[in-house]
């Protein structure tokens, strides 16, 4: 009977951690300081963002030039960033350049695109190297 206790309080357990990190609500991604040029909105001296950079998890350093075209970011075998991530959606988000800045949006997803920490319900504007967290991966734009 102890055993069966024991498997029931364990099987809760893992069901609890996938909640909270499906919800948002807790992440094993480390905590996020944004510097004060990134908080006035980017560095200073007009550096427009040349590349994406996946900063954590499976496909951490991996780097994709910024040629204008938008970026589609999920798990589709067609994506420009395809993430093997239980957390990713088939189409999860999409970067694309208007006009100087870059704009994430959300596609829909499942468990949600956040820019920094807040959650992304419209098209918002990428300043360089403000972190976004699709599931357990990391990207940021940079020069």
């Amino acid at each position: 009977m102890a055993l069966l206790w024991l498997f029931v309080l364990a099987a809760l357990r893992v069901v609890r951690s996938d909640l909270y990190a499906a919800s948002g609500q807790r992440v094993d991604i480390p905590h996020f300081r944004r510097s004060k040029q990134q908080k006035r909105g980017g560095p200073r001296g007009g550096k427009s963002p040349g590349q994406l950079i996946v900063t954590h998890g499976a496909l951490a350093g991996t780097r994709i030039a910024l040629d204008g075209r938008p970026i589609l970011i999920g798990r589709a075998d067609d994506s420009t960033l395809v993430l093997d991530d239980d957390y990713a959606s088939t189409r999860h988000a999409r970067l694309s350049l208007r006009g100087t800045d870059w704009y994430v949006e959300d596609l829909g997803s499942t468990n949600g695109t956040y820019l920094d920490r807040a959650k992304v319900t419209a098209p918002l504007r990428v300043p360089l190297g403000v972190p976004i967290r699709i599931g357990k991966t990391v990207i940021e734009l940079r020069p």
